[in-house]
């Protein structure tokens, strides 16, 4: 077993929010320079990068996980994370027709950019991606599940889209794997700081909308055999030896 070095949490120009220098295969290349060998991609309701980041990746050391960062009715973030791409497909499926029907506003919120591998415009996509969907987290987390995801409640210490603010408490049978942090806490105090978050294990990630976000921005350690959801898994848990370490 070894250490590998993960960002669970990056947004590429899929969403309207990032920048544009985050394409797929920018973020990998960069992922290999700064030694991150374990990369989730996360956009805004919708995984139509993902594909394009996989095979960025291809030949590389790095570890694409396919991802999403869903926003469920509550206005709650949840992180769906996937070890397969079959299914993140079934998972995308499923979310869907639960997309606002509302149409994007490039002028105030930015284009939503669908590329390739080599950085080539698909098209744009013309969904309002950073609506609600008509999801509740309950449902979300049910399908993550059943799909063999791994369902992660992001930066629940920000004052917006956090379980916590928006909900008050984090469910205890709600069947999280984990609760994320952003980098303005220390993971030293945020069990004390928000007592809601329970026993849930802790992570962090960068939640990138820039590249320099994606190289500065915080990280989570896993002891593994091998980059894989299944291995994260078990890290999560404490199981086979495998276990996670949050870097001051």
């Amino acid at each position: 077993m070894r250490w590998f070095r993960a960002d669970l949490h990056v947004h590429t120009v899929l969403s309207p929010c990032a920048a544009v220098e985050m394409t797929p295969r920018n973020i990998i290349r960069h992922a290999q320079e700064a030694g991150i060998d374990i990369v989730a991609i996360t956009d805004h309701n919708a995984g139509d990068n993902v594909a394009a980041a996989l095979r960025a990746a291809d030949g590389t050391a790095v570890a694409v996980l396919p991802g999403m960062e869903l926003q469920t009715r509550e206005e709650v973030h949840l992180l769906a994370l996937f070890g397969k791409m079959r299914d993140f497909v079934k998972w995308c499926g499923f979310v869907a027709p639960h997309r606002s029907p509302l149409r994007n506003d490039e002028a105030r919120f930015g284009a939503q950019f669908v590329v390739d591998e080599t950085d080539e415009l698909i098209r744009i996509e013309e969904a309002m991606l950073l609506a609600s969907t008509d999801l509740s987290l309950e449902e979300a987390v049910v399908q993550v599940n059943e799909l063999g995801g791994l369902a992660v409640a992001a930066h629940v210490d920000r004052p917006m889209f956090s379980c916590l603010t928006q909900l008050g408490f984090i469910p205890p049978e709600l069947g999280l794997a984990a609760v994320e942090v952003s980098r303005n806490t220390r993971l030293a105090s945020a069990r004390e700081k928000y007592p809601g978050i329970g026993g849930l294990p802790i992570i962090t990630a960068s939640d990138a909308h820039t590249i320099d976000d994606f190289i500065s921005g915080p990280k989570t350690m896993f002891l593994a055999e091998a980059p894989t959801l299944a291995e994260l898994r078990q890290a999560l848990a404490g199981k086979a030896g495998r276990r996670f370490s949050n870097p001051a």
